[in-house]
């Protein structure tokens, strides 16, 4: 079960439209092929209730309604006509699985607490909706009050319930405690479907549910990226990978999917995705080593199972000063240019004197280096911005003139467009229009300033290209944030 719409939601200072939840729930149903989805906790906003319409008026079209789920409260029938209203059908109520919430939060006892759950589901199941509960603070429960778990569980498997959630709310277990205990409640309760929920306070969620599928539990609950309350829940591609790599367990989940679905969370939640993150994260198929590229080279010595064509992502070999000739070798072999031995030294020592200098070497730098440290002209600048005029207003929109120069022959346009870049490139692309000339998709952009850099602190631009099926990075560096972004865009011009 994802819920990346739930309890992802919870992560500090994310909150996605109706629109963006809809957009999310049809990818992981659809493409991802995740079994549920939990997508909303009842009574939060109007907002919320709106979302939750939206998405179960398309599930039930697509007869995916059973595959909806909404967190309830105990709160005698406020939450379920919420959820009913919202046209959902299945109800992930909310208990306290530990003696110490019980009586610190609800001040009740077990036997009042049981009796107003009977209460719930017994209404549910005649109002044909399905329930299944959270055991909230299940883990401290089994570490201070087990005997209150088994009194809790020994009644619920009485009660109409399809699934009962085992949460590591506060994320505190280990990999060995979260196996102890799931296998005692799966040994104890054969019949009942557990799913095990963890969270990473201790960067141990994928290890912590990996635990739990060796122990038995027959459902996951994961979240793209990891989003969650605090340090976040389980990753959804960390798990899927680990659980197919290192079980013997089956998934329906889609692995050629995930990277689309992380890119698509990260944009609507505006949470980054670390570089170093496993599976989705920028550099987790690029080798730096150039011991690993020599290996690669000679008989993939450095490969592993995680290949990245499962996730649709390519490996890639990164420049720097730890990088040697292997790695500029595997990179050149991919561009098409040969080296002799003694060009090759050059170009190797000038990648790694700019890492020494801090600045990042991209794989489309080559060209660029080779032209500059053979001294000749390997890169013709076929494509040259002679002049350009960018103006912006209060209240109008951005204006921007731009002449340029391709193979000789100049070009001049004027645009308009939401700021000065944007302008700027509406431009550029009239005049590729008018070539008859394709140009690539700007998928990413990132502005870097020196810390503590002041208002005239040198900027760089990074930006992220989709040319076809293949993706690659332009720099620019400047004083001023729009001549640096162009500056990485005329070279992106010429790559292409």
């Amino acid at each position: 079960m994802d819920t990346t719409l739930r309890d992802g939601e919870q992560t500090s200072g994310v909150a996605y439209t109706a629109s963006e939840k809809l957009h999310i729930s049809r990818l992981l149903l659809e493409d991802v092929n995740v079994d549920r989805i939990e997508i909303a906790s009842a009574r939060v906003s109007a907002g919320e209730l709106e979302a939750v319409r939206r998405i179960t008026a398309w599930a039930n079209k697509n007869n995916r309604l059973n595959q909806i789920e909404v967190l309830a409260f105990i709160d005698g029938t406020k939450s379920i006509e919420w959820i009913r209203d919202a046209g959902a059908k299945v109800v992930n109520l909310l208990s306290k699985g530990s003696l110490k919430h019980l009586i610190g939060q609800l001040h009740k006892t077990p036997e009042e607490h049981v009796s107003d759950i009977g209460r719930i589901a017994d209404m549910l199941a005649k109002s044909d909706m399905k329930a299944n509960i959270y055991l909230e603070d299940w883990s401290n429960g089994m570490r201070h009050s087990k005997g209150y778990v088994f009194y809790l569980v020994d009644r619920l498997k009485n009660m109409p319930i399809q699934r009962i959630m085992l949460p590591d709310t506060l994320g505190i277990l280990s990999p060995g405690e979260v196996f102890r205990f799931c296998r005692e409640m799966c040994t104890r309760y054969p019949d009942i479907h557990f799913d095990f929920h963890a969270h990473n306070d201790y960067d141990l969620a994928v290890a912590n549910t990996l635990a739990a599928v060796n122990a038995g539990v027959k459902g996951i609950h994961a979240t793209v990226n990891g989003l969650g309350e605090r340090a976040g829940n389980t990753p959804l591609a960390s798990i899927v990978a680990v659980i197919k790599d290192c079980t013997d367990r089956k998934l329906n989940v889609n692995e050629a999917k995930l990277t689309i679905m992380s890119k698509m969370v990260e944009t609507f939640s505006g949470i980054r995705i670390p570089a170093n993150k496993p599976i989705v994260g920028e550099n987790v198929f690029t080798q730096a080593c150039g011991v690993h590229a020599d290996g690669d080279n000679k008989d993939k010595l450095y490969y592993n199972d995680l290949l990245p064509e499962r996730f649709g992502r390519v490996r890639k070999y990164a420049l720097g000063k730890t990088s040697g000739k292997s790695n500029i070798i595997k990179n050149l072999e991919e561009m098409g240019i040969p080296l002799d031995s003694e060009a090759m030294q050059l170009v190797t020592n000038r990648v790694i004197e700019l890492s020494d200098r801090k600045e990042n070497v991209t794989a489309e730098d080559l060209p660029y280096i080779i032209s500059d440290v053979l001294q000749n002209e390997g890169v013709e600048q076929k494509i040259r911005i002679r002049n350009y005029s960018l103006n912006v207003a209060k209240g109008l929109k951005s204006v921007a003139t731009l002449s340029i120069e391709i193979s000789g022959k100049c070009y001049e346009e004027t645009s308009v467009g939401d700021g000065q870049y944007d302008a700027f490139m509406n431009a550029l692309r009239k005049i590729y229009a008018l070539l008859n000339m394709n140009m690539p998709r700007l998928t990413d952009y990132v502005v870097t300033i020196p810390p503590g850099g002041k208002t005239d602190a040198l900027v760089e631009t990074v930006i992220t290209w989709q040319n076809g099926e293949k993706e690659f990075k332009t720099r620019g560096l400047d004083s001023d944030q729009t001549v640096s972004a162009i500056q990485a865009t005329v070279k992106m011009l010429n790559i292409i």
